[in-house]
C-alpha cells in the first residue's frame, strides 16, 4: 500500500517534503495536491514512470506530459521561449495554466508528443508543489489525476489512497484542490490557442472559454 502523508496545505512540515522528493528520486509515483486538482507525478529521468501514469489514466503515447517547474527560468531550460511568449509566460506565472511549448534538447525524447516534439510546462500556485519543488531540486513529470470513466479530476486524498493505494507509491494529503483543471494553452505556433478551458482568466492571452 501507498505511504500517507498528511501535510500543513500552507506550511509544508520540510520533513515530509524531503521524503518525499527522495520517493520520487527512487523511481516512486506520487499523488500530490495541486491550484487545480490532484496529479500523478515522479522523476523525469525514470524511464517506467511514463508507463505507470498512462496504465493509471489509460492514456496512449500521444498523451501530453507536464513539467511542473518552480519558476519561469526553470520553463526556459526546458522549452523555447521567445520574448512575446516570455512576456505572457511572466504575467500568469505562477497560476493554473499549461502552456504547450517546443521543447529543448534538455529533455528527453520520450518524454515529447511524439509528432510535434513539444511538452506541457506549468508553474503551479500552490504550496505544497513548490516546496516540493524545491526539495527536488528539479521539475516534476506530472499528468492530472483524472481516472478513466471520470469526467474530473480528483480532489481527495483519502479517496485516491482506497483507489490508488496499491498502483503509487505516496499519497500527500494537504486538504481538498478546487477541482478544476488548469486551462492548457499551446504557445508553439505563435499565438495563444486555447487547447482546454479551465481554471484561470484567459483574457491576457486574447482568449475567450467560448
Amino acid at each position: 500500500m501507498a505511504q500517507f502523508f498528511t501535510v500543513h496545505p500552507e506550511q509544508p512540515q520540510p520533513r515530509l517534503m524531503h521524503q518525499a522528493a527522495e520517493i520520487m528520486r527512487g523511481g516512486g509515483l506520487v499523488a500530490f495536491p495541486t491550484d487545480s486538482a490532484y496529479a500523478l507525478g515522479g522523476h523525469t529521468g525514470d524511464g517506467g514512470l511514463l508507463d505507470r501514469i498512462r496504465r493509471i489514466r489509460n492514456v496512449d503515447a500521444r498523451h501530453h506530459f507536464t513539467l511542473l517547474c518552480r519558476d519561469l527560468s526553470e520553463i526556459g531550460t526546458y522549452a523555447r521561449v521567445d520574448n512575446a511568449q516570455y512576456r505572457l509566460l511572466k504575467a500568469t506565472t505562477p497560476g493554473p495554466y499549461t502552456f504547450i511549448l517546443e521543447a529543448t534538447k534538455e529533455l528527453p525524447r520520450r518524454l515529447l508528443h511524439p509528432k510535434r516534439k513539444t511538452i506541457g510546462l506549468r508553474v503551479p500556485e500552490h504550496p505544497v508543489v513548490a516546496a516540493l519543488l524545491e526539495a527536488l531540486g528539479e521539475p516534476i513529470l506530472s499528468s492530472s489525476l483524472i481516472l478513466p470513466g471520470d469526467e474530473l479530476p480528483m480532489t481527495d486524498a483519502e479517496d485516491i489512497r482506497d483507489r490508488l493505494g496499491k498502483l503509487v507509491d505516496l499519497v500527500i494529503d494537504s486538504g481538498g484542490c478546487p477541482g478544476e483543471p488548469t486551462s492548457v494553452i499551446d504557445l508553439s505556433s505563435g499565438s495563444p490557442e486555447l487547447v482546454r478551458a479551465g481554471r484561470g482568466d484567459l483574457s491576457p492571452f486574447g482568449l475567450t472559454a467560448d
